[in-house]
């Protein structure tokens, strides 16, 4: 598998990722994910939409938690025509049990724990250190025509994305 080029680290320490680089401008990589009703869920089935795709490691921590919630509370704003998804290799039980307890019913949360397809078309599969197999917090923004317009690896895993840029980023689709 190919390592990525982006260069992140973990409480400081550097960690590698797997995966292919999804650059900007070219066609957002298709992928099958898992719902929390435990369907399959294509990428490729929002073409007409604008999508942002907000990656983190695990819903159960602070950072993803606010994350997740900063980005329920923009959807509302952002209208019909955007779709936020949060993706994470949480199971889908626990995403489910996630947004009921806080409340998140704009953002849908989908899995890549099966087989890490996600992580590994967009380059942002974590290998290595004390976290492996997890995803590196980072955002995608892709066009109503399936083309990615933003891209935003975060570079230290414990940090929140620049969420200004994200918003600016779908305003301007």
């Amino acid at each position: 598998m190919p390592q990525a080029t982006a260069t992140v680290t973990l409480k400081g320490n550097p960690v590698t990722l797997l995966g292919n680089d999804a650059a900007v401008g070219q066609s957002s990589p298709d992928c099958t994910l898992v719902a929390n009703d435990l369907s399959e869920f294509k990428l490729s089935s929002l073409k007409g939409k604008k999508v942002v795709i907000s990656v983190v490691p695990s819903l159960d921590t602070p950072v993803c938690d606010a994350q997740t919630k900063k980005f329920n509370q923009e959807a509302t704003k952002l209208g019909n025509d955007v779709v936020v998804l949060t993706v994470s290799m949480d199971l889908p039980f626990a995403q489910k049990r996630w947004c009921g307890a806080a409340g998140v019913t704009r953002v849908q949360t989908l899995s890549d724990h099966r087989e890490a397809a996600f992580g590994k078309a967009y380059g942002v599969l974590i290998s290595g250190g004390p976290l492996t197999r997890i995803l590196a917090r980072s955002i995608f923004v892709v066009d109503a025509n399936g083309v990615l317009r933003y891209k935003q690896i975060v570079p230290e895993v414990t940090m929140e994305p620049k969420y200004d840029e994200v918003l600016a980023a779908v305003k301007k689709l």
